[in-house]
């Protein structure tokens, strides 16, 4: 028996790092599950990754910045595996770091309307499927920089600020209807998004992140995922609202 049996699951930003790592333990703890990202490609990755190891899986092209795809990714899911009881709202994109001064106007519109706006578009259309079923469970990926400030970060972190004031305000207003809506906020992970960006494990900037953290090291995307799989399930039963450090004690300082 799983934490997740005959239940139905989308994650954003399912492709790589935490999304792919969350899509695959959600599956092997029985979830059936709706991988959604803009690379479809990788996306198939994962679906045959849960499919091969006897879970159930698919996907969907998703730009979680277009409010009509968010819709549509909520109805494919529903259609697919006839509800939806599970949703871990992934999807981000970062930048170059600029001071407030130097942030193009164009880019702060970028990270804004991925990493806050595409949740609450997600929110939006997920909420109502999970009232349908009498409840649900849902993580929205904040970061530490969501519970900190990070200079040269401004678009990041006041998105990322933006998220988790949003799961408070609609954990409270769902709290008596059986949708329990938390965060996780991640430190510094050795995702895709890292190594796209040249960082690599003992380089001079992977050092210099990982000595702001207690640990002394990045996490790596499964420590995340495990954590999303544990807020989501029936063992946090009493817990919404929160955001969740997962950061080598980052935040503890």
């Amino acid at each position: 028996m799983g934490w997740f049996d005959g239940k139905a699951a989308v994650v954003t930003g399912a492709a790589m790092g935490i999304g792919r790592e969350t899509a695959r333990i959600l599956a092997a703890q029985g979830a059936a599950v709706m991988c959604a990202d803009v690379n479809l490609e990788a996306a198939a990755e994962v679906v045959e990754l849960i499919t091969d190891t006897g879970g159930k899986a698919a996907m969907i092209k998703t730009d979680v910045s277009d409010p009509k795809q968010c819709e549509e990714m909520v109805a494919a899911t529903v259609e697919a595996f006839g509800s939806l009881n599970l949703a871990v709202n992934n999807a981000g994109v970062t930048t170059e770091w600029y001071t407030t001064v130097t942030h193009p106007v164009e880019e702060w519109r970028r990270i804004m309307s991925v990493n806050i706006d595409g949740v609450f578009y997600c929110l939006k259309y997920e909420i109502p499927e999970m009232l349908k079923v009498g409840g649900g469970s849902i993580v929205n990926v904040a970061s530490i920089l969501g519970l900190v400030g990070f200079e040269t970060g401004c678009a990041y972190t006041a998105a990322k600020h933006g998220v988790v004031g949003l799961t408070k305000t609609a954990a409270i207003e769902f709290a008596q209807q059986g949708v329990r809506i938390n965060a996780v906020n991640p430190g510094f992970i050795m995702t895709p998004m890292q190594t796209n960006a040249g960082i690599q494990t003992g380089d001079e900037t992977y050092n210099y992140l990982a000595g702001k953290h207690p640990m002394n090291r990045m996490g790596d995307p499964e420590e995340v995922a495990y954590g999303i799989a544990w807020l989501l399930s029936d063992e946090a039963s009493f817990l919404t609202g929160i955001s969740m450090p997962i950061d080598g004690g980052y935040t503890a300082q």
